[in-house]
């Protein structure tokens, strides 16, 4: 059986380079190739792959936005997440948004054949070392509305306008924002984004 597959990565170079590496396999075909995040969808529509890869950091939606809309539309489509960023907390998003494979790029071509072939089989299929830092990222302390209003200080926004957009007092807002940075062990807010963004945590 051949297996049809879609590569979605916004350098051209390395789209080119998986294309002739996974060509070399005799039961793989490349049927499409896109370099943006808001094509993903209309081509596995398209082409139907059995399985797309895709990087995540990509103009217009990133990889596990579009995996989550894939999940949905075409359910028969097995994602695997192929990317530089190996973090514990891309992996539990692309665990979330439906994904069945996480693969980071300095992997072997071996591997990754190898990770396409398994997902075929019905496997979930994730780089050991990080799945090893996910579970010892642990599970989030972090209360919902804590998640809400550091996701609403992304932008830098004050904490006034935190408070308006999330319809709670400024001194919520501050006391929330104290327990997210005492649970994650920082300094600052902006800390706190990052350290609950890497861990999986928002």
């Amino acid at each position: 059986m051949t297996i049809r597959l879609l590569l979605a990565d916004d350098q051209e170079l390395i789209r080119t380079a998986l294309s002739t590496l996974l060509d070399l396999e005799d039961d793989f075909e490349v049927v499409a190739s896109v370099g943006r995040g808001d094509e993903v969808v209309g081509a596995v529509l398209e082409h139907r792959p059995d399985v797309a890869l895709l990087d995540i950091e990509m103009p217009g939606v990133d990889g596990l936005a579009a995996a989550a809309v894939l999940a949905e539309k075409a359910p028969d489509c097995r994602v695997v997440i192929l990317t530089t960023f190996g973090r514990a907390g891309y992996l539990r998003r692309a665990m979330g948004a439906g994904a069945v494979g996480f693969v980071v790029k300095d992997a072997r071509a071996e591997a990754l054949a190898d990770a396409v072939r398994r997902v075929m089989r019905g496997e979930r299929v994730v780089d050991p070392a990080l799945a090893a830092a996910t579970l010892a990222a642990g599970d989030s302390p972090l209360t919902p509305r804590e998640v809400d209003v550091l996701n609403a200080a992304r932008s830098g926004a004050a904490v006034a306008e935190i408070a308006g957009r999330l319809y709670l007092s400024e001194g919520t807002v501050r006391n929330y924002l104290s327990a997210a940075i005492a649970k994650t062990g920082t300094h600052n807010r902006m800390e706190a984004l990052r350290v609950a963004d890497e861990r999986g945590w928002l």
